[in-house]
């Protein structure tokens, strides 16, 4: 048997820069045993996009894995039917018909809301300060989950997160997401009575009109808010500080010579707000020359996909001219993330252009720092206004 060799990476390293290992895997060892994160890693762009389609091999189902222990058993745990039955019944809530023609709106109100308040002030983080409550109010009104504020919508996304991704075991880790699944369920309960299952365009109100039993609902609706509040708040976030970073591009896109699309698409290729997702092989499975046991954990890890030299010149350079259509920043098989056209509205067509347009003479502050692997964002963008 012709085993993944084993790569050894320093865990705090890989997470403040996991870039420079991964092209090492990508080079020397792509799929691999990495012991720090107890896992096999597919590296290459290729491999995954075809290996996220093997349902079969490659299996959602984790029954004891942290997301379904943690959250409950959501759509992102299920394989074939009965994942393409919750998806279906959770799309009249995100399909681009209903993001253009309901939530833009809000969306827009929303953060001209924010930018007026941001207006009086000369200084900001744009992570808590725009981005985080950009995003926490779209989600807001997509879940349906109003009687959450912005912040508390980040607090308990970022519980779930750190929970989902705690391989280390860590007890305080579990205790504050447990307290972030309590607080949605509290908010689960708290608006059931009030909408109207009939016309409510929420998550809550169609996965209820669909008859989806109410421990999915709930599971659903946590998968939701755990990837739709951190993954756009850091896209939002990021994006503005490599528009500054290197103004070049930002000039690109005043010109008329690049789209606020195109600085997203090549936003999420280059820093990959979703860096990884996980499987569990199923069954005996051999993939170029190397054999794969059943049980094994093993993650399809779509930052380094991202930046694979088969596919993307300069893959480490920002560049909004680039060609991002190999990339695999929502996926690459039947999980593609169901919330991308609400992502791609909220950033593209809102935030980044209405940010820009109140604050022509934005400048960084200071220099970045970023964190994490599996989910990945800006720290803090201290911005002048």
């Amino acid at each position: 048997m012709n085993k993944p060799p084993i790569f050894d990476i320093n865990a705090e390293s890989f997470w403040h820069d996991p870039y420079p290992d991964l092209a090492r895997m990508r080079a020397d060892a792509p799929i691999c045993i990495v012991p720090q994160l107890n896992a096999v890693l597919l590296t290459k762009r290729d491999d995954i996009f075809t290996c996220e389609k093997m349902i079969d091999v490659f299996s959602s189902d984790q029954p004891g894995g942290l997301m379904t222990v943690l959250m409950g058993e959501n759509m992102m745990r299920k394989d074939g039917e009965p994942h393409m039955a919750e998806r279906k019944q959770a799309f009249p809530a995100l399909s681009p018909r209903t993001v253009r023609d309901v939530w833009k709106e809000k969306f827009i109100a929303d953060t001209n809301d924010i930018l007026d308040g941001l207006a009086k002030r000369s200084t900001c983080d744009l992570v808590k300060d725009f981005a985080m409550p950009v995003s926490g109010n779209a989600l807001r009104h997509i879940t349906g989950l109003i009687n959450l504020t912005p912040n508390e919508m980040d607090q308990v996304s970022q519980g779930m997160i750190d929970g989902v991704g705690n391989y280390s075991g860590d007890p305080e880790i579990d205790k504050r997401c447990y307290w972030a699944t309590a607080k949605i369920d509290k908010a689960i309960d708290e608006r059931l009575p009030q909408i109207d299952p009939e016309t409510d365009t929420s998550m809550l109100g169609v996965l209820t009109r669909s008859g989806q039993a109410m421990d999915s609902i709930r599971a659903n609706v946590k998968l939701a808010i755990s990837g739709g509040q951190n993954e756009p708040r850091d896209a939002i976030a990021g994006s503005i500080y490599a528009l500054l970073k290197y103004p070049e591009q930002l000039e690109l896109v005043r010109s008329g010579s690049a789209t606020w699309l195109q600085v997203f698409e090549e936003y999420a290729r280059w820093m990959s707000p979703i860096g990884m997702s996980p499987r569990r092989i199923a069954k005996p499975f051999k993939w170029n020359g190397v054999d794969l046991e059943p049980e094994q954990r093993a993650f399809f890890m779509f930052g380094s996909a991202n930046r694979d030299e088969a596919h993307f010149e300069e893959p480490d350079r920002f560049d909004v001219l680039r060609n991002t259509a190999k990339a695999v920043s929502f996926g690459a098989g039947p999980h593609f993330c169901a919330g991308a056209a609400a992502s791609r509205t909220l950033i593209a067509e809102v935030a980044l252009p209405l940010l820009f347009e109140r604050f022509p003479n934005i400048k960084l502050s200071s220099d970045v720092q970023f964190g994490g692997w599996a989910f990945r964002g800006p720290l803090e963008v201290p911005v002048q206004l």
